[in-house]
């Protein structure tokens, strides 16, 4: 009985209130010594002076995982479920740093997102300090504005796992929460303000300065001082003249030496085309005299061959004249020494005959006697090899 919820209370994030605590939490809660002597019997108002005697807040703590009296008061609210002006009292409760500690964890475990951005963002500007119990029993230094975050940004928080919360510029962006407003623009304001009046002031005093220095002058100094400025200002006027004068020079000076400069590149660029055109012409005119010299070794070549092949065929006619007429000679002298005689003679004569004829035709086919001397002469060298004649 001591450990049901009570029966009018509605149920939170769609479950029962207690059942935001984990199981095992839960029953290590239930059997703790705290729970079962002070947190019995507690309602709204009982529960006010027991938060008020907390010194330190935590989640579990030793070997076995003791719950502190921070998480049993916890669960005691969640059982008891108080009402939401109760709550929002324990928040702004100014005098006891503890009791607003657990009005906040409570608004964080069972609160609408709306109302903890609402509630729970101003508490950024409590920077009172807090004890914290840790895992091992030992005690860390914390503040308000830290245990606040975390509330506010982290997952889990004194080994409890928080419900899911909507981002603040999702909320912001449906029009259902006001941009958040830091407690230091006023502080701003206030500087900006005060700049400002120190500008208009500053202002102020430079026109009152130069009033004054316009009235403290005299008639018969403003007319010196109106002589001396025109005999300055001329002085000015022709030393600024010599300045304008040399400054002109040495522009032109400068702008004649651009343009030379300009002219250099045109002169390299025709003077490389030049080379490049002569180094054209030359190559041409060493490849027209490599051909004409080639042509002039042909024809030399040509003319040697053919003046051989005449030779030849001049020799050719003489050795066959003198045949025929050693022939005719034998024919025409007596018969003197009988007809054995005159048959040896007629068998030479035939063997000669027969032996130009064999080398007539060997020439013939040889291809020596080509009329195009080159051929000819290709022919000669291809018989010295032991070659065909070239057929053409």
């Amino acid at each position: 009985m001591a450990n049901r919820t009570d029966p009018a209370a509605k149920n939170i994030k769609g479950t029962n209130p207690q059942n935001l605590i984990e199981k095992i939490l839960r029953n290590k809660i239930y059997q703790n010594t705290y729970w079962k002597e002070q947190c019995f019997g507690l309602t709204a108002e009982t529960l006010v002076d027991k938060a008020m005697e907390l010194d330190h807040l935590g989640g579990t703590h030793g070997g076995n995982r003791r719950p502190t009296p921070f998480m049993c008061l916890v669960t005691k609210m969640l059982q008891i479920q108080p009402e939401k002006d109760i709550v929002v009292e324990f928040i702004k409760n100014e005098d006891y740093k503890y009791v607003r500690v657990l009005g906040a964890f409570y608004l964080r475990l069972t609160g609408t997102d709306i109302d903890v951005y609402r509630y729970l963002e101003p508490l950024y500007n409590d920077y009172r300090k807090l004890r914290r119990q840790l895992a091992d029993g030992t005690f860390a230094l914390t503040h308000m504005d830290e245990v606040i975050d975390e509330l506010l940004t982290k997952d889990y928080s004194c080994d409890i796992a928080l419900p899911r919360m909507k981002k603040r510029w999702t909320i912001e962006s449906i029009g259902a929460l006001e941009p958040r407003k830091s407690a230091l623009e006023d502080d701003f304001e206030e500087e900006e303000e005060k700049d400002e009046d120190d500008h208009v002031m500053a202002d102020i005093e430079d026109a009152d300065n130069d009033k004054a220095h316009h009235r403290g002058r005299s008639p018969a100094r403003e007319r010196d001082r109106g002589r001396d400025s025109h005999r300055y200002r001329d002085r000015d006027y022709d030393r600024e003249y010599d300045r304008d004068y040399d400054r002109d020079r040495g522009r032109g000076r400068d702008r004649d030496r651009d343009r030379e400069r300009d002219r250099e590149p045109k002169k390299d660029r025709y003077r490389l085309r030049d080379e490049k055109d002569y180094g054209r012409d030359r190559d041409r005119d060493r490849d027209r005299e490599g051909r004409e010299r080639d042509r002039r070794d042909r024809d030399r070549v040509r003319r040697r061959s053919h003046s051989r092949s005449r030779s030849r065929s001049r020799d050719r006619k003489d050795r066959d004249g003198e045949e025929r007429r050693k022939r005719h000679r034998g024919s025409a002298s007596p018969r003197k020494h009988g007809d054995g005689v005159e048959d040896g003679t007629r068998d030479d004569v035939k063997k000669k005959e027969k032996k130009e004829k064999k080398e007539k035709k060997e020439k013939k086919d040889d291809g020596t006697d080509h009329p195009d001397p080159e051929i000819a002469e290709a022919n000669r060298l291809r018989a010295s090899l032991g070659l065909k004649p070239l057929r053409m």
